[in-house]
């Protein structure tokens, strides 16, 4: 028999080169929020993958911000640096063709007393090795990688190869997890998380980033799930784009998270929600830690 291997490792990157898609086509489930827009992924999620010889827990980051300093992205960057000195390899995804000083900000956080595999994601976007090789070794310069990988995430391209590239630069710990564990977060952090992930999906560019999520009622009722909810916008006019012409975006929004919640949880979801105005709650320490940010 194998010997099993198992450890933490960090996914890390700039924001929206598709570390969240990356999470859950590892997984197998939708455990991180994905959406175009950058900064969707606010927590740091753990996604378990546990195979025969192998567990992979994984650790998705929210996307260094160096755009904005406010209470809310100066907590997201902690949980960059926190996470980097707490895990076993790191994962650095690039976007193929894509390489800037925005990236080059995440190489500066990079540990050097720990292994880092360069993730080169969306692949199909440089066409055949003539594109591909000059940018590898552009990349490779910055940083001594212990591998350098491209994938594309989305279609689940070379992720088997990624995985095994992985493997071996984990501890040999044996399980931490029960085999069927997908995760270590809660049912309540899930359900916020996907109601977060349908508000930057369904408004598109027409809500700010200044909206969350408070589980205020969670209750399980044999399979059913009772789940009130209400999202957090800054301004009242933000207020009437969440709800929407006759309720309609708000809806939407409950109905596809229901959908979502349903798949994940095996069993029917009763999904209350409504919107609330918490001014200036992404730039308010105490606040913050009241919707659950560290």
């Amino acid at each position: 028999m194998n010997e099993i291997r198992s450890g933490y490792i960090a996914i890390v990157g700039r924001p929206n080169v598709g570390k969240s898609t990356l999470l859950n086509k590892l997984v197998g489930e939708k455990i991180s929020i994905v959406s175009r827009k950058a900064q969707t992924t606010r927590h740091r999620i753990t996604g378990i993958l546990t195979k025969e010889d192998a567990q992979f827990v994984f650790v998705d980051t929210p996307g260094f911000q160096t755009k904005y300093s406010n209470a809310l992205n100066r907590a997201m960057n902690r949980g960059v640096t926190q996470t980097l000195g707490d895990v076993d390899l790191v994962l650095f995804v690039i976007e193929a063709g894509r390489y800037d000083a925005k990236d080059q900000a995440v190489v500066r956080l990079l540990p050097k007393d720990r292994p880092v595999i360069l993730v080169v994601n969306k692949m199909d976007q440089l066409k055949g090795k003539e594109a591909m090789m000059p940018f590898l070794a552009q990349v490779s310069a910055d940083y001594d990688y212990a591998a350098i990988v491209p994938i594309s995430a989305a279609k689940g391209k070379q992720t088997d190869v990624l995985l095994n590239e992985a493997r071996k630069h984990l501890p040999n710990e044996g399980l931490m997890y029960p085999e069927d564990d997908l995760t270590d977060k809660s049912e309540r952090f899930l359900a916020s998380e996907y109601i977060r992930e349908k508000v930057f999906r369904l408004l598109g560019d027409e809500l700010p980033y200044a909206t969350a999520v408070e589980i205020e009622k969670f209750e399980v009722e044999g399979e059913l799930r009772r789940i009130f909810a209400a999202i957090v916008v800054d301004r009242e006019g933000h207020k009437a784009i969440v709800i929407g012409k006759g309720g309609e975006s708000l809806k939407r929004i409950a109905s596809e998270a229901r959908q979502d919640m349903e798949r994940l949880f095996g069993g029917k979801v009763y999904l209350e929600i409504w919107v609330k105005v918490k001014s200036g709650w992404n730039d308010d320490e105490r606040l913050l830690k009241s919707l659950g940010y560290e």
